[in-house]
């Protein structure tokens, strides 16, 4: 048998290196510099998620219409009240629209008939759309296949209340909203503000609900006869009021005076209604003339802002028809 190896008896011949390895075999043993940051590597768990978030903030749209989620609106953007009734109620009130946006082969009731009639009349205009497309414009909301795009809303000054109340020779009713937060409160307050002669409201720049779809849908169509200022400093503002003769008067559930007690409510006025959870803001408070509360019974802590405003309007407008 030629050559050696296992079972010839003889020691195998030691195999030399193959031609041309050069250094191949010492650099493989070199490190490969630094570890990259996590989101540079293409196995990093959360590099999709990380992708999803930047395609998000780049389109403004969610990756899947079947989980919309709500990103920093512009407050140029358009705002779209979603639902049958409140879509027939807006459009009845008069409220500024541009588009009716109408479901594919959804029922043709009543409503969507005297929808499409006021839009016609009115010359808004309107357009055939699928449901997915319904379903982003309104953020997932319950939309019975109408939808109403109305423009973005265009604050006053909140001088401009009184100028509104000496125009229709009236005593000035402004309410004031300190960090109410939730669009349909906003709505409600609105409602109410209307029903009791209000000739406006007032919120904060910042930390406040504004105009939205929400609150025109809250409000039924009363934000289109009733004019909301914006405030950059809500208590320098209440503070000009005070000095232009108007008497500020906070709602708050710790004061010991009831409203039905207080002095003043027929003269020019203005309420202030705090927020849903705190209550009113330190400074807001300090800032009013008086503090009052709506007596209740001991078992309910408190009333929701929208309905404290109601009652408190209510007793308002009680006292200015005695």
């Amino acid at each position: 048998m030629a050559g050696g190896g296992k079972g010839s008896g003889r020691p195998a011949k030691k195999k030399s290196p193959t031609k041309g390895t050069g250094g191949n075999v010492r650099r493989g043993l070199e490190g490969k510099g630094a570890t990259p940051p996590a989101h540079m590597r293409h196995w990093h768990k959360d590099k999709a998620r990380t992708e999803r978030i930047e395609r998000e903030d780049r389109t403004g749209r969610p990756s899947s219409p079947r989980t919309p989620t709500r990103g920093r609106r512009s407050e140029d953007a358009p705002e779209y009240i979603g639902g049958r009734n409140p879509v027939l109620e807006a459009l009845r009130a008069g409220v500024p629209a541009s588009t009716l946006y109408i479901g594919l082969r959804i029922d043709n009731d009543d409503r969507v008939k005297e929808s499409v009639r006021i839009a016609a009349d009115r010359g808004i205009a309107m357009l055939e759309v699928g449901k997915e497309k319904l379903d982003r414009l309104t953020e997932g909301a319950i939309h019975q296949g109408m939808a109403l795009q109305i423009p973005p809303y265009e604050y006053a000054h909140p001088e401009d209340l009184i100028g509104l109340a000496r125009d229709a020779a009236e005593v000035p009713l402004i309410v004031a909203l300190d960090s109410v937060t939730d669009p349909r409160n906003l709505g409600a307050i609105a409602r109410s503000a209307t029903a009791f002669g209000a000739h406006g409201l007032v919120i904060p720049s910042r930390r406040s609900a504004g105009v939205t779809g929400g609150a025109w849908k809250t409000s039924a169509g009363t934000l289109a006869h009733l004019t909301v200022a914006r405030a950059a400093n809500l208590t320098a503002t209440l503070r000009e009021y005070r000095e232009a003769g108007l008497f500020v008067i906070g709602l708050d559930g710790e004061s010991t005076v009831d409203i039905g007690d207080a002095n003043l409510l027929d003269g020019p006025l203005v309420v202030v209604v705090g927020s849903e959870g705190k209550g009113l803001s330190r400074l807001v408070r300090e800032s009013c003339d008086l503090v009052v509360r709506i007596p209740m019974n001991a078992a309910a802590e408190s009333l929701n802002a929208g309905v404290a405003a109601g009652v408190a309007l209510y007793e308002v407008a009680r006292h200015r028809r005695r």
